[in-house]
């Protein structure tokens, strides 16, 4: 068994998943709604293995880097990143229609990687040759993989709402709509997503600046991903403000944290493949 293989094994697993969630969402079978839950478990595992698999890998090349060094690495990790945080939520708040709307982006992670990057293992750029490396990406990763779950549940409301305004007169309990949880419910779960991904991303960008230092001799240079890793830890902050301060909950609450997951994608592809800078090693 290699990590391709284990790989592959995770991509089919969060296509199957992604497919059993929107049929337990359709049909309000709760033994579908379980069999997606413990595909996503089984992907998962399949996604830890092959992370692991590829770090034996690299020490068997005689590079010996944690399997985060470039664009496939990074990828399939956020991939796994976003299964970790919802599963976490799943076994905690029990909302499994949220599956439909977060296994996507952990499948098309997947398939991209798959399908368009290279994976071949290589050796360490010299700015990456530092124990930082894991640091910053793990803390990272985990921030972006929270704004994803909020992004799934921030789309759920808004197609909740929106269609409850439209028929009034409908049963709550009626249609696909039932399976989702309440709006309250799905307002609740985006603040608690972004209160775990901003201290994430926060230490995100403080183990960054230690490894700028160690790497550049300066902990800020103002590089474009260090601009629009502000940015976005600019736009979370601004949506804790204003929930504390404002009260803004509901629709202005889930427009931003899309908009914010948004930001997340382009401080995250975007930046490592359009625009050049101290992170272009990254593309």
């Amino acid at each position: 068994m290699t990590s391709s293989m284990l790989f592959n094994i995770t991509t089919i697993a969060y296509f199957a998943s992604m497919v059993l969630f929107v049929v337990f969402i359709a049909g309000r079978s709760k033994v579908v709604g379980l069999l997606a839950t413990l595909v996503a478990w089984a992907g998962f595992a399949a996604n830890t293995g092959a992370i692991a698999m590829r770090w034996v890998e690299s020490h068997q090349l005689g590079f010996g880097h944690a399997p985060l060094s470039n664009l496939y690495e990074s990828v399939v990790f956020f991939a796994w990143s976003i299964l970790l945080i919802y599963l976490l939520f799943d076994l905690k708040y029990k909302q499994r229609a949220v599956g439909a709307f977060v296994l996507p982006f952990a499948f098309l992670g997947m398939i991209w990687a798959q399908l368009r990057l290279n994976d071949a293992i290589e050796p360490l750029v010299p700015a990456l040759q530092s124990n930082w490396l894991t640091y910053h990406v793990f803390t990272c990763f985990i921030g972006y993989a929270a704004f994803a779950v909020a992004c799934g549940v921030s789309i759920m409301y808004l197609v909740k709402v929106g269609k409850e305004e439209k028929s009034p007169s409908d049963s709550p309990a009626g249609g696909i709509l039932g399976m989702f949880p309440s709006a309250k419910i799905l307002d609740d779960l985006n603040y608690k997503a972004i209160m775990v991904g901003f201290p994430m991303l926060t230490l995100g960008i403080i183990t960054g600046a230690a490894w700028a230092n160690y790497a550049w001799g300066t902990y800020w240079s103002w590089d474009p991903k260090e601009t629009w890793s502000l940015i976005v830890w600019f736009i979370y902050a601004a949506f804790l403000h204003a929930r504390f301060t404002r009260g803004w909950v509901g629709r202005k609450a889930a427009w931003l944290s899309i908009f914010g997951f948004a930001a997340t994608v382009f401080c995250y592809l975007g930046v490592n493949l359009i625009l050049s800078g101290l992170h272009s090693y990254g593309g």
